[in-house]
């Protein structure tokens, strides 16, 4: 896989990440472990994308 479609499907994963943490929190009893989790797949996906974006 090229880094520009690694980048792109980084992207894609981290907006999908954002819309599932955004469902949870609105939901009446947010699972704090399940939001939690989401949290850290966000934030590792997003340091991937600064490292690839480095290395361009």
């Amino acid at each position: 896989m090229g880094s520009d479609s690694r980048l792109s499907a980084l992207t894609a994963k981290h907006a999908e990440l954002e819309h599932e943490i955004e469902e949870e929190v609105h939901r009446p009893m947010p699972n704090t472990l399940h939001l939690t989790e989401l949290k850290r797949q966000k934030l590792r996906v997003k340091e991937e994308i600064s490292q690839l974006s480095t290395q361009r």
